[in-house]
Formats: structure tokens, C-alpha cells, sequence
């Protein structure tokens, strides 16, 4: 695993995280933002971002939970099935409102593009749960800083609150994909019909869908929901979205 671990200076303190390059290979390569799940930094985001890696970039996995501490790592099943814990996570979640997710994200693709390791600019993002609607969100937020955006099983992407994603995509310049999944009541048919209107609407190249039969937690190896065929059609999706934007540049 070609992984350096760093310290990314933020508006309000100091976030660790991880630098993942290919194994075997001399950059730079096109920078990515990996923004993690709600259920921390653990084993399978390092996974998952070294696998990205390996495609042949230069990926970014910050612990957007730096606010809170040090904590040991969550094991999802444990997390699901205990109610204390699963009143931490959501305490955990609640502490990052749109304000503090926008100034963490752009931290983020400062340091990166700065990094030998990347290309600079443009950028990438993927993000999963919680880090899909903070992909978009930064999107949204940064039009001309993401050439990609990947969000995968997120929740809250098109409500009534006047902060939803939906409301603000118009300027992205960027390739937008969005997958949710199936019968998941934080990102139902209704939701995926509103932000793929503001999408069009907004002229955002974008692709939303639903994979069906897949639920909340998909492609996440280590989540009780995982599943292998739409995992590794997220990978795929991943493959050709990102191959198609961020080598043309």
C-alpha cells in the first residue's frame, strides 16, 4: 500500500488523513478527494482508497470527524445493532453543518492540489453516505474546482431545506454521478427525480440513478449492506467517469 499519512491545517484545527498513490508507478497523477462515510476512518476506507489509487491517482482520505478527536475505529454491524453507538454516530454526523463541511472541503482540494503527488487542478471527488452529500455539497459550493463528482448511497441530496444540494448545483462545471440506493427512505424515487431536474435544468452532464436491489451501504466492504455485484459496478462507474474527465486534462 503506497500510503502517507499527513495532517491537513483547516479553518478550525488540524485533520489527519491519508495520501494513497498507485503502488507501483511515478507521478503525478490526477488528484482525488475521497470523503468517507459517516462510520469513520477505518480499514475499509483505507481499502477503498488505495483500490482507487491504484487506477492511477492520487487520492485524499481526510477524517472529517477531526472536530470530535481521536476515536477507535467503528465496526458497522456493532454500530447498527447498538443503540448508544448509533446515537454517538448520529451525534457525530449532526456536528458538521453546511458552513463547516465547505470550509473542510476546500482545505481539502487546496492541499491536495498543492501535493507533489497530484496533478493540481482540475480536481476529483467521491464520497459515500455522509461524503456522497458532502461531494456534491462542494460541488456546489466550488463549480470550477471538481471536474468529477461521485456520489454513492448518500442521503439528503434533494429535501426542502433551503442548504440541500439540489437547490445549488447550478454553475458546475463538472460531470456529475449520482447512485442511490434501493428502498432507502434518505434517498427515495421523488428525491432522485428533484435533483436530476435541477440537474438538467441547471446544465449539469450528470448521471442519476437508483441501483436496484442494492441498499444503503452498497459498496462499502466492511457495512452490513455490502454488495459485491453493485460494488463493483460502482468501481466500474468510478473508472469510466474519472478516466473520461480527469485524464483529458
Amino acid at each position: 500500500m503506497a500510503r502517507t499519512d499527513l495532517t491537513i491545517p483547516t479553518r478550525d484545527g488540524h485533520c489527519p488523513a491519508s495520501l494513497f498513490t498507485p503502488a507501483q508507478a511515478e507521478g503525478p497523477w490526477p488528484g482525488v478527494v475521497f470523503f468517507m462515510d459517516a462510520l469513520g476512518m477505518r480499514a475499509a476506507m483505507h481499502d477503498m482508497a488505495q483500490r482507487l489509487a491504484d487506477d492511477g491517482y492520487a487520492v485524499l482520505l481526510p477524517d472529517i470527524f477531526y472536530r470530535l478527536g481521536p476515536y477507535p475505529p467503528m465496526v458497522p454491524a456493532e454500530v447498527f445493532s447498538d443503540a448508544a453507538q448509533k446515537e454517538d454516530l448520529m451525534r457525530r454526523i449532526g456536528t458538521l453543518d453546511r458552513d463547516r463541511k465547505l470550509s473542510d472541503a476546500e482545505a481539502f482540494m487546496d492541499f491536495l492540489a498543492a501535493r507533489p503527488e497530484a496533478q493540481g487542478r482540475p480536481l476529483g471527488a467521491t464520497g459515500y453516505c455522509m461524503g456522497g452529500s458532502i461531494a456534491l455539497t462542494a460541488a456546489c459550493a466550488f463549480p470550477q474546482r471538481l471536474a468529477a463528482i461521485a456520489s454513492f448511497h448518500a442521503g439528503g441530496l434533494a429535501t426542502d431545506q433551503p442548504d440541500s444540494p439540489h437547490r445549488h448545483v447550478k454553475g458546475i462545471t463538472g460531470t456529475v454521478y449520482v447512485a442511490g440506493a434501493d428502498d432507502d427512505i434518505h434517498f427515495t424515487v421523488e428525491q432522485k427525480d428533484d435533483l436530476e431536474r435541477a440537474l438538467v435544468e441547471a446544465g449539469v452532464a450528470h448521471t442519476v440513478l437508483i441501483y436496484a436491489g442494492a441498499h444503503h451501504g452498497f459498496a462499502v466492504p466492511d457495512h452490513p449492506a455490502f454488495n459485491a455485484e453493485a460494488a463493483e459496478r460502482h468501481w466500474q462507474a468510478l473508472a469510466e467517469l474519472f478516466g473520461r474527465t480527469l485524464a483529458s486534462h
